[in-house]
């Protein structure tokens, strides 16, 4: 099955995206995404975080640049290549879907455009794949059904590098079954995932959770003795590597004096003065109770602490 995306306008197509999971969620849900976690894909498949219609700088050249780089790979490759202009859903688990960039005319086979930073440009370095694009690519495979793949990439404006991918079917297995799981257990099942470290994790219990119930206390499971242990000892260690980090910054600032800016070999150091205006509410307060009054503002947050009592 397959829907065109030819008349589809940006945030109809994010829209879409939603209704399914894709190739760029497959990482994501096995793990090894290091941007989004499950948790996060949870919140914005069953309709709980913003669908944005705004893509980032890099994403915005990313798709600025896929033709680009598409005609690159038919120069390099003496292949050609065509469009595919649907979205396109896996023969058993429709709500698995594929956008792929290319269809590789005269093989079975796609191709997959890219753009990435010379910060990234290590992960290129050797004939391996990096894990999320290489599970991106499988998942595409394991949709179309299509025997291999290519992908394209363009690293830092100035290094263009293609490889040729084959079907993995333990790999496609894997990944399909994961998907599978992800969307029936805890999307339709609106079972969330384990809860991560994510500023989204955070916001949705602030959220769900905003309000409690004056003087009620529970007893925690004795599993929580143990995460609690852990907990104020990972407080205690971070705590000692904030001071040593400050020990250590200090030292460089000692070395600067009045000095901006520092090298040594690869390293660049600056310690250079920022303006900002911020206002002065004990003045304020002070000089102008009336004003400060009127602008006060009361917000009621849940405030998280742990302490031993015996």
């Amino acid at each position: 099955m397959a829907k065109s995306t030819i008349e589809m306008s940006h945030h109809e197509w994010l829209r879409e995206r939603t209704k399914g999971i894709g190739g760029s969620d497959a990482s994501i849900i096995l793990g090894l995404n290091k941007y989004l976690t499950p948790f996060e894909l949870w919140l914005e498949k069953t309709g709980q975080s913003t669908v944005e219609d705004t893509a980032g700088e890099a994403a915005y050249f990313g798709n600025l640049l896929e033709d680009m780089v598409a005609k690159e790979f038919e120069v390099r490759s003496g292949k050609r290549v065509r469009k595919n202009n649907f979205m396109l859903q896996h023969p058993e688990h429709p709500f698995i879907m594929a956008n792929i960039d290319r269809k590789v005319v005269g093989e079975n086979a796609l191709l997959e455009c890219k753009t990435a930073s010379m910060f990234l440009a290590k992960d290129w370095d050797s004939e391996e794949i990096p894990e999320a694009y290489l599970v991106q690519v499988q998942h595409y495979l394991g949709v179309t059904g299509y025997g291999k793949a290519y992908i394209a990439v363009l690293i830092g404006g100035q290094k263009f590098i293609w490889k040729e991918i084959e079907r993995d079917e333990e790999l496609i297995q894997m990944i399909i079954d994961a998907e599978v799981h992800f969307w029936n257990h805890h999307v339709l099942g609106n079972n969330p995932p384990a809860l991560d470290g994510s500023s989204a994790a955070e916001k949705f219990l602030k959220e769900r959770y905003a309000k409690t119930e004056e003087g009620k206390t529970i007893d925690l499971g004795f599993d929580y003795k143990e995460k609690l242990d852990n907990l104020l000892e990972l407080k205690a260690n971070i705590n000692q590597l904030q001071e040593l980090q400050k020990q250590t910054e200090n030292q460089i600032k000692k070395e600067l004096e009045d000095a901006e800016t520092g090298f040594v070999q690869n390293y660049q150091v600056d310690w250079k003065p920022v303006k900002q205006n911020r206002v002065d509410s004990k003045l304020l307060k002070s000089k102008y109770p009336d004003i400060y009054n009127s602008v006060l503002k009361t917000t009621t947050s849940r405030r998280f602490n742990v302490k031993e009592i015996g």
